[in-house]
């Protein structure tokens, strides 16, 4: 009988919230960023937006493995949530993104502060290193 892995509900929905905030990061700087010019594409935002895509697209992936390590991830993913959430907002037309990356990295501080289980039934809190 193949092994079986679940997620919770809420590790689920973060997954959600990180794929999506990817999506919309990764779609806004190269779409309406460059399409855009002047700020939109200043090097220390454009970076900070693209770092967020990535982030965002890892810590869905340490989530669905299973990954121990997918909490100390999801802080760093909600910490540069929020910096690409207040660069975007300093920027200005560009809500979609701040929406985005305002909701996960909400998610993801929860999940990181143990609001959910992982598929190896970690809890998301937990380190990987022995104490």
């Amino acid at each position: 009988m193949p092994h079986q892995t679940h997620t919770s509900t809420a590790m689920n929905d973060c997954i959600q919230q990180c794929l999506a905030c990817y999506t919309t990061c990764q779609q806004t700087a190269l779409t309406h960023c460059l399409e855009l010019g002047g700020e939109h594409v200043e090097p220390t935002h454009f970076r900070l937006m693209i770092d967020c895509a990535e982030v965002c697209r890892s810590a869905a992936a340490l989530m669905a493995n299973g990954s121990a390590f997918h909490a100390a991830q999801c802080v760093v993913c909600a910490d540069i949530c929020r910096a690409c959430a207040e660069s975007c907002k300093r920027v200005g037309d560009m809500d979609n993104c701040v929406q985005a990356c305002e909701r996960c990295a909400e998610s993801c501080e929860a999940m990181a502060s143990g609001g959910g289980r992982s598929a190896t039934g970690h809890t998301a809190g937990t380190s990987a290193r022995a104490s």
